[in-house]
């Protein structure tokens, strides 16, 4: 049966431009969207419908839209003009862009409340909801910021925690306080709508849907039922109403009652899909109910108490076809060397500058899927990490290939391809394009396939490139600059450089849905039509190129400059003076007194492992001016990891009490795993000059006691200060 699928991503809050956050998720989903669309079942292309939209209401944007002496309409008009910028940047190509304030969501949403009302799962009671009363209005839950009552995180909104994802009442947070003007609310009584999840049909329903298999991943089923309880005691009812003013969607039969924002918000996905299918004379009902059709959202991981538990109850005691047919892919958050986006220090990233900077957009791609996997898991972006994958790979192993072999194929053969291959030739392609997978021979193609289909990213992309080791290992084994030195060897060069461009088109077929644009120029450069999964298979591999009189060549893409990377990175926040001062007086008043104490612990710990005729003889005689001007600062490591290329280097992330991270390559690797330095404290040289390397620059040494002859005595032990140091801590 041809599969019918209907994508969709969280929709972005519609009082702001986006954020890397968003970039991160929508380029996943679009990886396998455009994966998708590449695939044919019986004959016939997937039918893939990917549509979004803004999450245009609430309390926020009223506000916002108040002080720019605009309509809410106007406001939000205004930021969704600025959305093409980003996803045409990044080649994300959703085939609808909507809004939830629209037309098409007003009226899912009341029908879908007016069946939840019939169903008996609505009603009404007086509560003492927050009041602002320097603003003079009831406050959202996202107006309402306090002490998650669960974890007891600082700064968390009205509704749920960000940091454990508890769900909660706003009355419940400690300490709260609204963001509007930083008072403490009162409470004012008020009636409101409620939607009756702690009726035993929801948690009969829900406790069913989470454990359908493929529906979710199995460690988001285990945590959301934890929310459930063992017999739904913990399911809490959902107050579903907001009171005038607000910006928003009326609730039906109640004068100056609001849907909440999140009740409206997830109907936006069917509201663009509806939209999309009237402006091409689709059938909106006719999909919704084909067995076939089916629901794939992309969402991260902060909002899905929302999403696993209040929305697909909603679909289901609404009697919503897609609720049967839905499936949620949870993702981690985006870090930048491993913390928390915040611009304040440094760590934040502006997809509009990326693209300011000229940037290519497909290295953004690349990097953010070769790490992406199936599982909840955060995703670091490391600069360092950044240049390296995508030069080594895109560049040095993809790129590579066309660009050693194009030119002899324009310039010796007038741009047309061999005719047919060679044994030998042929045999190197089925090398690269087949491997043994789970002990038996099988495509490469196939698991590449499969780890696209279960969003595992960075598993099919390390395959990809282990295709790419095997085709650059072939034209380095035949050389053919060498061949074209000889005259006797012009149809061996023929050979070898059309199977290198055999293997060159393969790998930008499986490449494509994450490259799309270096694919379309590939087509033009080799003359194809629109690549499918189909053409990785049988002779369609050979039959396309063989004979074939190709175009020019041209430089499909640049290396990444670091100066780049280094300019998309947020300035940190300029320091505040007096506490800068407090914080020195703090580091010298609590440093370590003496360089003796540390001589004696490097010592020791060689002591234990080496002879007397290891121990390296003193150095000469030195003045304590020579030796203060060495700073040695306590170091933390926040992150270590393998250098890939390197036999010795381990590349650490340490902090030093700068407010930044600090990059270190240290040849350490022989005697630590990353995982045995994380969190560990150690001593930096801070001010050793930068080192420019082949794999990023160095920002410092750290120390490290060894034997004499390292060859005999291999032991290497990298200091550590006595617990109780602090990073930053000037060692004297």
């Amino acid at each position: 049966m041809t599969r019918k699928l209907f994508v969709t991503t969280a929709l972005p809050y519609a009082n702001a431009a986006f954020h890397i956050g968003h970039m991160m998720e929508y380029i996943q989903a679009d990886i396998w969207v455009r994966f998708q669309r590449m695939q044919r079942d019986a004959g016939e292309q997937r039918t893939v419908h990917f549509v979004g939209a803004d999450d245009t209401h609430g309390t926020p944007i009223m506000i916002a839209a108040e002080k720019e002496g605009v309509t809410p309409q106007e406001f939000v008009a205004k930021i969704a003009a600025g959305r093409a910028q980003y996803l045409d940047g990044f080649h994300i190509a959703f085939d609808n862009w909507h809004s939830t304030d629209s037309p098409e969501n007003v009226d899912l949403s009341q029908s879908i409340y007016r069946r939840l009302r019939d169903n008996g799962l609505i009603y009404t009671k007086t509560v003492d909801r927050f009041y602002d009363t320097a603003k003079g209005m009831f406050l959202a839950d996202r107006n309402i910021k306090g002490e998650c009552p669960v974890c007891h995180a600082k700064d968390q909104y009205g509704d749920n925690c960000e940091v454990c994802g508890a769900a909660y009442q706003p009355t419940e947070l400690i300490n709260p306080y609204s963001v509007f003007t930083g008072s403490t609310p009162i409470l004012k009584p008020s009636e409101q709508y409620f939607f009756k999840l702690s009726d035993p049909r929801c948690f009969q329903f829900l406790k069913e849907w989470l454990n359908t298999p493929g529906r979710l991943q199995p460690e988001m089923v285990n945590k959301v039922s934890e929310w459930l309880g063992e017999n739904g005691e913990k399911l809490a009812d959902w107050d579903i109403s907001r009171d005038a003013p607000y910006f928003g969607i009326p609730i039906p039969d109640a004068p100056g009652k609001f849907f909440y924002v999140w009740l409206d918000a997830p109907v936006g996905y069917l509201a663009s899909l509806k939209n999309y299918f009237e402006k091409k004379g689709l059938d909106y009902e006719a999909f919704l109910k084909d067995p076939a059709a089916e629901q794939v959202h992309f969402i991260g991981k902060d909002i899905v108490s929302f999403h696993l538990l209040f929305w697909p109850a909603m679909l289901n005691f609404s009697g919503h076809p897609i609720i049967d047919k839905l499936k949620v892919n949870v993702h981690g958050h985006l870090t930048v060397n491993n913390e928390k986006m915040s611009k304040s220090r440094g760590t934040g990233i502006s997809p509009l500058r990326y693209l300011d900077l000229k940037m290519n957009p497909e290295w953004l791609r690349y990097y953010l899927a070769f790490k992406l996997n199936a599982r909840v898991e955060d995703l670091d972006f490391t600069g360092d990490d950044f240049v390296a994958r995508v030069n080594s790979d895109l560049i040095g192993k993809y790129v590579n290939i066309a660009s050693r072999c194009a030119g002899f194929i324009a310039k010796r053969f007038d741009g047309k391809l061999a005719s047919a291959l060679s044994d030998d030739a042929r045999s190197w392609i089925e090398r690269a394009l087949n491997s043994e997978v789970n002990g038996n021979l099988g495509e490469r193609q196939a698991s590449i396939a499969a780890n696209f289909e279960s969003r595992e990213f960075g598993k099919a992309l390390r395959e990809i490139m282990e295709v790419a080791d095997v085709a650059n290992r072939y034209v380095d084994e035949n050389k053919p600059w060498l061949l074209a030195k000889d005259e006797t060897k012009t149809a061996e060069l023929h050979d070898v450089c059309t199977a290198a461009l055999i293997l060159f088109r393969q790998l930008t077929i499986l490449l494509s849905p994450v490259l799309p644009h270096v694919a379309a120029r590939v087509r033009e450069f080799l003359g194809d039509d629109a690549y499918s999964w189909d053409d990785t298979q049988g002779e369609r591999v050979y039959a396309p190129l063989l004979g074939r009189t190709i175009n020019a060549y041209s430089h499909l893409m640049q290396r990444v400059d670091a100066k780049m990377v280094e300019d998309l990175f947020d300035k940190p926040a300029a320091a505040d003076p007096a506490l800068a001062a407090d914080a020195a007086a703090a580091v010298a008043t609590a440093a370590v007194t003496t360089a003796a104490v540390t001589t004696a612990a490097v010592a020791t710990a060689a002591v234990t492992t080496a002879a007397p005729s290891d121990i390296e003889a003193l150095a000469p005689e030195i003045s304590i001016d020579d030796f203060t001007k060495i700073d040695l600062r306590v170091a933390k490591i926040v992150n270590c990891e393998h250098v890939e290329g390197s036999n010795k280097l381990l590349r650490l992330t340490l902090d030093v009490g700068e407010g930044r991270y600090r990059n270190v390559f240290s040849g350490i690797k022989s005697a630590y795993q990353p995982e045995q330095l994380i969190g560990k404290l150690t001593v930096l040289v801070a001010n050793l000059a930068p080192r420019k390397m082949k794999f990023g620059v160095s920002e410092g040494m750290v120390l490290c006691a060894s034997a004499q002859d390292e060859k005999t005595n291999p032991g290497l032990y990298l200091l550590e200060p006595a617990s109780g140091a602090q990073p930053g801590m000037r060692i004297r």
